[in-house]
């Protein structure tokens, strides 16, 4: 498995100290989109921090198991070379669910966490048995439950449907810290990331969960 692991810089010399390790989203299935590019660009324009983007294998020729084969060596390669109080780790949608899950993996590893995490619209969830999820199906033109159930099927492989790795919402999130997390109130992700908050709240994670 040959995959490759993109490095954006700003383009001048007022580069910060900041890095950013970031995870796009498209249901385990689809490559990064320009919009994607177009917000790492932003990102390092206006931050003028540094961002890695792996491109992580997809399924369903791939699964769980092969996405970790590649992100947490690479999470491991950072942080001997980064300050961890300079590191962010960023996904969206399948990419925060990938967030969180890999820093809950780390986490019970004892390996040095970043200083902030950013779960934007993370897919927490690819069961999506929320009962509150089809309520919200109504207004969310852009996600489709059943859809993403088959690619998180297909993401989990034979034996990890109940997996947290695949299901972050079932991790350990005593280890997390500063963690914000950006999701609309009509998205179908968005009743999960309910459900998480309860539970960092009740672990005492310091969070800001801000709602669009």
């Amino acid at each position: 498995m040959d995959r490759s692991v993109f490095i954006v810089t700003p383009k001048n010399s007022e580069k910060s100290n900041k890095v950013i390790l970031y995870f796009h989203g498209g249901s385990y299935v689809a490559e990064a989109t320009k919009q994607h590019w177009d917000f790492i660009e932003k990102i390092v324009d206006d931050t003028k921090a540094t961002v890695i983007m792996p491109d992580y294998p997809l399924t369903p020729k791939y699964n769980y198991k092969d996405v970790f084969k590649m992100v947490e060596p690479l999470y491991k390669e950072i942080i001997e070379k980064v300050d961890p109080n300079q590191l962010i780790v960023m996904g969206d949608s399948a990419g925060g669910g990938l967030t969180l899950a890999l820093e809950q993996k780390i986490g019970k590893e004892n390996i040095t966490m970043p200083a902030k995490t950013i779960l934007i619209s993370p897919w927490l969830d690819v069961r999506l048995n929320n009962p509150k999820i089809d309520e919200v199906q109504k207004n969310d033109k852009q996600l489709n439950k059943e859809a993403l159930k088959l690619a998180g099927i297909a993401y989990a492989g034979e034996d990890g449907i109940n997996n947290y790795l695949v299901n972050p919402i079932d991790g350990d999130l005593s280890k997390l810290k500063n963690v914000i997390v950006l999701t609309g109130t009509y998205d179908i992700l968005n009743p999960d990331v309910h459900i998480l908050e309860r539970r960092a709240q009740e672990v005492g994670v310091r969070n800001r969960n801000k709602r669009v």
